[in-house]
């Protein structure tokens, strides 16, 4: 008869645990989800940076190395900022990305992510 009644307990304290720590499990699946987002970002800004920098050194004009940028990487174009720096037989590129935290409660909670990226190339011909 003891044997019923502590397994019966044992149910109830089970599913007041599970109450407690689903939420903090819950958060930080989200989080490593929104830290995988910002990093598959982070990669697609050096792309971008190098497609720019590849356009820039034959020669391209300003605009065609954005769209490089832009087009090659799969980033939004709002967020996306591209300088471009030549002296001389060199050309620099910089690309600046606002990387939107919008994962649901951790978006809420974390600032937009700025990431950054340049790449110099010698100018072709």
């Amino acid at each position: 008869m003891r044997s019923r009644r502590a397994l019966r307990n044992g149910r109830g304290q089970a599913t007041v645990e599970l109450a407690l720590v689903l939420p903090l499990v819950l958060t930080l699946a989200l989080v490593v989800v929104q830290v995988g987002f910002v990093a598959r970002d982070s990669v697609r800004v050096t792309h971008a940076a190098g497609s720019a920098a590849r356009a820039a050194s034959v020669g391209l004009d300003d605009d065609a190395i954005r769209r490089a940028a832009s087009e090659g990487s799969g980033l939004a174009p709002s967020r996306l900022s591209v300088v471009i720096v030549r002296a001389g037989d060199w050309v620099t590129v910089r690309v600046t990305y606002q990387c939107p935290t919008d994962v649901p409660l951790v978006g809420t909670l974390a600032p937009t992510v700025e990431l950054r990226d340049q790449l110099t190339m010698r100018v072709e011909g």
